[in-house]
């Protein structure tokens, strides 16, 4: 295995493959929009460039069909299982990357009418609830899935924090803006 520098797109794609098996890229990306993409956020051409990238580097072994779209397919290697181990046992920084439209323009909303502000607040009311509509649809769908009862610990955070910014959105709704 070649020295390679890992990034948590590195490893998103090495836990990935861990836990669903051989994928393809875009099999990665599915499996990120409906899953770790509600709460890991990073443009999904990564998900194309990453694993060609571990595989030169020993983390993962790639077939390629030999006609047709000639699509890629990759599996963990060895390496691959221990540069993830490794990694999960790293300890974690405390704070949180929060890159979140509505709070950015919220942020110069003193620019701003105070109609665009009252339409903001709105849309992210409805915004954060759909998004925990969908987190709940989620949880009865897999959330009893003892097979999955880790992965699906992320929901309740999931829960937790959507109910705390509708809840935000909403005070602020409540409240006269204007001032």
């Amino acid at each position: 295995m070649s020295s390679v520098r890992l990034g948590p797109t590195s490893y998103v794609v090495l836990g990935t493959i861990a836990l669903r098996g051989p994928s393809t890229p875009y099999d990665l990306k599915r499996f990120v929009e409906t899953t770790l993409g509600h709460f890991w956020a990073f443009p999904h051409s990564q998900l194309y460039a990453e694993p060609a990238r571990l595989a030169e580097a020993g983390l993962l072994d790639e077939e390629r069909e030999d006609g047709g779209r000639r699509r890629r397919t990759y599996s963990i290697t060895p390496a691959g299982k221990d540069a993830i181990r490794t990694w999960l046992g790293e300890p974690t920084p405390g704070g949180q990357e929060l890159r979140d439209l509505g709070m950015l323009k919220l942020f110069f909303s003193e620019l701003a009418s105070d109609d665009d502000l009252s339409k903001l607040v709105r849309e992210q009311i409805a915004a954060h609830r759909e998004l925990l509509a969908r987190y709940e649809w989620l949880w009865e769908r897999f959330g009893e899935r003892p097979e999955l009862a880790r992965r699906v610990l992320t929901l309740k955070a999931g829960f937790a924090i959507e109910r705390a910014l509708i809840s935000f959105w909403q005070d602020l709704a409540d409240e006269d803006l204007a001032a």
